[in-house]
């Protein structure tokens, strides 16, 4: 039976789902934080990357490949599943871990940001966000309860808030009126939210202004929800101001509860913005990148087009384990990507998806440790000679 809808201005909710554990803070002087999140999937450990499946795969890769690589938790992506192939049909075939054949934890996102990315396609009132299907012309509106609706009938274990994600740099005045409407937003979310399926997460907006973020830090966490994310980075600001905004933000909140950074990033990223408190990530960085030939190694990014390993018999990445490094040659890679075969996708995206967990992994272990200060330095340090190399020897 379905909670009974609280009365506006409560921000009381029902237990949740998904219970977060915090396991041990790292003491070599970073926030950088080890946990476990509970869901009724199974455990995610954490600090964790979240491969993206937009409509429902991930691309170039299948549910026994994501096994293989210890894939704890994968996104679906509601504003994509809503148009195709419909929340009523996945609904219909038993939600969405059942319809992708994956029995492990499961992160919906609202569909706000796609939406909002449509630009001259869509229009924002107060009911929420009209705009124009980019498959077939249909004009829609996604609202805070037709959001939750979507999301608990796909039946993600983590399902998002609905917000309104501006540009950092709109004006102070018009981040104003966006951060209050969001917050408006997330109560209409909450009250529709039935809690028997799936767990809620706020966002907090703000753009780059910090008075701004502690602002609607404390109004979305005065909602006490099982957990909340950073929405509105790595959205055109410069790397450095991005982590300069996380480093600000993410101690805003709760120690108790997961934090995550929304649609980041690249693995300097990860490794930065897990120093400054962050748990959660996803971005789509990996599996693009793969399906544009381009290999993050060891060594430093490997573009894997370039002529000049035609002849090379090595592994892409001569430290990696993958399945791709275990088997096959950079001259074979490189064949495959210029033939234009299926299987240069699969076998980049396989490797790509490798190197982000794996990281992960370590930097699980360096956070158990006491030793993420130095991890932490030593990875940028090797990043920007790598970078550095790569741009000398192009």
């Amino acid at each position: 039976m379905a909670e009974p809808r609280k009365e506006k201005g409560d921000t009381r909710v029902a237990p949740s789902l998904v219970r977060y554990e915090l396991l041990h803070e790292d003491a070599s002087g970073t926030r950088a934080r080890r946990g476990r999140l509970h869901t009724p999937h199974g455990p995610v450990e954490t600090p964790i990357f979240m491969p993206v499946g937009t409509v429902g795969s991930v691309k170039g890769v299948g549910p026994d490949d994501l096994l293989t690589l210890d894939a704890q938790i994968i996104l679906g992506n509601t504003y994509h599943l809503m148009l195709r192939p419909g929340d009523d049909l996945v609904g219909h075939m038993g939600g969405l871990h059942r319809f992708i054949s994956w029995d492990r934890p499961m992160l919906t996102d609202s569909g706000g940001f796609q939406v909002f990315s449509l630009s001259e396609k869509r229009k924002i009132t107060e009911e929420g966000a009209a705009f124009q299907s980019h498959l077939d012309g249909r004009h829609l509106m996604l609202s805070p309860e037709r959001s939750i609706e979507i999301q608990e009938t796909l039946g993600a274990d983590i399902i998002m808030a609905f917000d309104e994600c501006p540009p950092s740099t709109e004006s102070r005045a018009y981040l104003e009126k966006s951060l209050a409407r969001t917050t408006r937003w997330l109560h209409r979310c909450v009250k529709a939210w039935s809690r028997e399926r799936s767990s809620l997460f706020g966002i907090v907006q703000g753009g780059l202004d910090q008075e701004l973020r502690k602002r609607h830090t404390e109004e979305v966490c005065a909602v006490d929800l099982p957990g909340y994310a950073l929405g509105g980075y790595a959205v055109g600001e410069t790397p450095e101001a991005m982590y300069e905004g996380v480093a600000y933000s993410a101690p805003l909140l709760p120690r108790d509860k997961p934090r995550y950074l929304m649609g980041v990033g690249t693995p300097v990223d990860l490794v930065t913005c897990v120093e400054h408190g962050v748990d959660m990530f996803d971005c789509v960085l990996p599996t693009r990148c793969a399906r544009n030939g381009l290999l993050f190694t060891s060594e430093g990014k490997l573009v894997i087009r370039n002529a000049t390993w035609a002849r090379d018999e090595r592994p892409a990445d001569p430290a990696c384990s993958c399945y791709t490094c275990r088997n096959f040659s950079r001259a074979y890679l490189r064949h495959l990507f210029v033939a234009g075969e299926i299987l240069a996708m699969r076998l980049n995206s396989l490797h790509n998806l490798h190197y982000f967990l794996t990281l992960m992994k370590q930097v699980r272990e360096a956070i158990a440790q006491d030793r993420y200060a130095q991890f932490a330095r030593d990875f940028r340090e090797r990043a920007r000679a790598q970078e550095t190399e790569r741009t000398r020897t192009k």
